[in-house]
């Protein structure tokens, strides 16, 4: 397409750098001084674990199926550990 060669269309463009920042900035005022994400991400974690415990052997083979097909999440690094 070529934009240029229609009169009626003036090209311009937008930085929306700062209304970036000032939108991060809001959300981390937001969270507080208190939001600890180490602990969120814990909490997280212990959630799952309890989403998953208790499953009988089907679901359990289920969950196992849908872990190694990439659909659920597995206990790969970078998940929260538990302490």
């Amino acid at each position: 397409m070529n934009q240029g060669s229609d009169p009626d269309h003036v090209p311009f463009t937008i930085d929306l750098t700062a209304e970036e920042a000032r939108r991060r900035a809001e959300v981390m005022a937001a969270l507080g001084p208190d939001w600890d994400p180490l602990a969120v991400l814990r909490e997280e974690e212990a959630a799952y674990a309890l989403l998953y415990s208790g499953l009988d052997e089907e679901q359990q083979r289920i969950h196992t199926m849908l872990v190694a097909a990439g659909v659920l999440p597995g206990q790969e690094p970078g998940r929260a550990a538990s302490h």
